[in-house]
């Protein structure tokens, strides 16, 4: 299953029993936690997050509500005998915020924390089924959004079409990664005569804190599903564009241009006590938007 389940929504400070932005996304049964606002840990234990599945956190940028639940739950790993290695990234301070943290309270982990420093556009994780990458945003500060993308499925045999031209069983898995094949008599079997392609790999992006910013298209292009701030309602652009935040309508423009198919829009602001306002205005732009509810599962 892939899948990202909504721990927070909500932008700098927690109101309407609404938290700071973190998310889990979940691949074939590992968790990976993008961001980690304070509260974090007690979603986790509300909506049944497993946390000795996560291996893996990525921080987008140093505004509290998006890590300041960072320390306690690297902490609480400590104290639950967490033993699998934790991989965290993030831009650079972060690793001399979080060793001053441990260093003051003379914390000893029991497992290998490992802090990978953010500074540029890069694969953060390539595995032979997943993808993982970061971009810049446009916010105050040095920010990143996030992408998961499945690898593309090894092709799919037609056994009997391979039967057909006595391609050896051993040969199989060959033809499975595309290879042609040729038979004793020196005639080349192409690998499309015996085989079909497989569905491409899904793909889910998170965009992370950015005003309205095209730029962020070709690495969110085509997705499944993407995750886009809506700090504020349309009427409050000049305040979004000054305060380095998106509107409605403008992370709604981003996913139309972007050609993905669905939208999910959070990080609201305090100043509202309802959202509904909110996914009305995204859908006159874009119609497949859904508002990133807390304790939600949204399927890519």
């Amino acid at each position: 299953m892939f899948a990202v389940t909504i721990l927070g929504n909500n932008s700098a400070v927690p109101a309407f029993d609404r938290h700071p932005t973190s998310q889990v996304v979940t691949i074939d049964g590992a968790n990976y936690l993008v961001d980690c606002g304070e509260g974090t840990q007690i979603q986790m234990i509300n909506y049944k997050i497993r946390r000795s599945k996560i291996s893996h956190i990525f921080i987008s940028h140093l505004h509290g509500d998006h890590y300041f639940g960072l320390i306690g739950l690297i902490n609480s790993f400590g104290l639950l005998s967490h033993q699998q290695d934790l991989h965290v990234y993030g831009p650079s301070p972060l690793k001399e915020i979080i060793e001053i943290q441990l260093k003051v309270a003379d914390t000893k982990l029991p497992y290998n924390l490992n802090i990978h420093t953010i500074s540029q556009p890069a694969t953060l994780v390539d595995t032979d089924k997943l993808s993982i990458k970061c971009f810049r945003t446009n916010h105050r500060i040095e920010c990143y959004g996030f992408s998961f993308q499945e690898k593309k499925s090894l092709r799919k045999l037609i056994p009997e079409k391979a039967r057909s031209y006595e391609i050896p069983t051993a040969f199989y898995e060959r033809l499975k990664h595309g290879e042609d094949y040729t038979n004793k008599a020196g005639e080349i079997i192409k690998n499309d005569w015996v085989t079909e392609a497989n569905e491409a790999g899904k793909k889910y992006a998170f965009c992370a804190d950015t005003k309205y910013d095209e730029s962020l298209i070709p690495h969110i292009a085509d997705a499944d599903l993407i995750y886009h701030e809506t700090t504020y309602l349309d009427n409050l652009r000049e305040r979004a564009e000054s305060r380095f935040h998106s509107t409605t309508k403008q992370a709604a423009q981003i996913a139309l241009k972007a050609n993905v198919k669905k939208l999910l829009i959070g990080h609201f602001s305090s100043k509202y006590d309802t959202l509904h306002e909110f996914e009305q205005e995204a859908r006159e732009v874009f119609p497949n938007t859904e508002l990133a509810l807390e304790g939600a599962v949204y399927i890519v």
